[in-house]
């Protein structure tokens, strides 16, 4: 009913609390179904984690813009809602209220999205259990590599693929 890449995102969202990972998750997906739709509710879901992942490092002018426009996505794309696991209005709201407390500097702290639908919370929390993660825990936010992950982690393999593709411009201008 829904698809591994979104329930992948919200054992991350729920879980691990691992943002970054959301984004990656689910703008795969989005690329595949939906992709160049910046309008697309997926986008709006990336955006929220990208939005989280800005307020825990103390990026409020990030988080805030980041929410805003998923806000807007959410807005506009309501109708979908159900189709995740949502309520929209008490979703939209509960967004709102996130925007405000952005909006108002206060401190990060671990939200859980007001899912509606038992059996994917069911679903989500046993493959949780299966990771050793608990669902809806909070966030650790002693943890470096998770906090400031886009800086942490391994680029070498980005990096290669970068210089592969300039290379690859390169020869090709040479033909």
């Amino acid at each position: 009913m829904y698809p591994q890449e979104y329930i992948d995102y919200l054992v991350h969202f729920h879980g691990d609390r691992d943002y970054f990972e959301c984004h990656e998750v689910l703008e795969e997906y989005w690329k595949k179904v939906d992709n160049k739709n910046k309008e697309s509710i997926l986008v709006g879901f990336i955006l929220l984690a990208v939005s989280n992942y800005h307020h825990r490092r103390n990026n409020f002018t990030g988080a805030k813009r980041t929410l805003k426009k998923a806000l807007a996505i959410f807005i506009k794309q309501s109708d979908e809602l159900t189709s995740f696991g949502f309520t929209p209005n008490v979703f939209i709201n509960f967004i709102k209220g996130r925007l405000d407390y952005v909006e108002n500097h206060k401190k990060y702290k671990s939200i859980n999205l007001p899912l509606e639908d038992s059996s994917l919370i069911r679903i989500c929390e046993q493959l949780c259990s299966t990771k050793g993660l608990i669902w809806c825990d909070e966030s650790n936010l002693s943890d470096d590599q998770l906090i400031h992950k886009h800086i942490k982690r391994d680029r070498s393999e980005v990096m290669l693929e970068r210089k592969i593709a300039i290379n690859a411009r390169k020869n090709k201008g040479r033909e």
